[in-house]
């Protein structure tokens, strides 16, 4: 995890600017979510010194790592990337949002590990291979699978075709209609490349790491 210098205040800076540029486009409805994937504990402090104690970590192993280095301190961790089940004991109770929830053995193991969290349905509306997600057609099952077993849902989660600004649009707007239609309230669907996109399609949280932090160092010094 260690990478570039983090220099607080230019972090704290662009939060502030980007958080106005959410403001500006949604009026109020799209928060931020910082992301440090790659990053060292460091980003995460700089990212508390802004203001902000909810954080977004793709990998089980960092979040793990970050949260031991921040002891004491108050990250409220957003897992947003996949999450296998043997991972889920040893995050259970470290986590505040699970945002990849796309399977009912997932589901079952969270509710069973960590009784009552919230959690995200992460969908994938485009079918494609390798980016997570169940497909809309299984949504609402899955919805009411974990409303069943006590967990709290908060909403939906997507992720936009790399490139592809007409499937990611397509995308945005398919998993906004099903949160709608489900009465769910959150929808965390945009990053840095398609933060505008997200916004126009309804998003309330976008998760951004590069725009704030710059490009990530390569994992394992590759």
């Amino acid at each position: 995890m260690n990478g570039p210098s983090i220099d607080p205040i230019a972090v704290a800076d662009r939060i502030h600017g980007l958080e106005e540029r959410l403001a500006d486009l949604s009026g109020g409805r799209t928060r931020l979510l910082p992301v440090t994937k790659a990053f060292g504990p460091e980003a995460v402090e700089a990212v508390l010194a802004a203001g902000h104690s909810a954080v977004g970590e793709n990998y089980a192993q960092e979040i793990l790592a970050k949260d031991d280095a921040l002891a004491g301190r108050d990250v409220a961790w957003h897992v947003i990337g996949s999450v296998q089940r043997n991972k889920v004991r040893r995050l259970a109770g470290r986590v505040a949002v699970w945002q990849t929830v796309d399977r009912p053995a997932l589901v079952s193991e969270i509710a069973r590990r960590a009784p009552g969290d919230r959690i995200m349905v992460q969908v994938d509306p485009l079918g494609f291979p390798g980016t997570g997600g169940c497909p809309p057609g299984a949504v609402e099952d899955l919805v009411g699978q974990a409303l069943d077993a006590g967990l709290r849902v908060d909403g939906l989660m997507t992720v936009g075709a790399q490139g592809d600004a007409a499937a990611t649009g397509r995308a945005f707007r398919v998993v906004a209609d099903l949160a709608d239609a489900l009465g769910l309230v959150e929808c965390s669907m945009g990053m840095t490349e398609d933060l505008e996109q997200a916004v126009a399609s309804g998003s309330t949280l976008v998760r951004v790491g590069r725009a704030l932090f710059g490009d990530r160092p390569l994992r394992g010094g590759r």
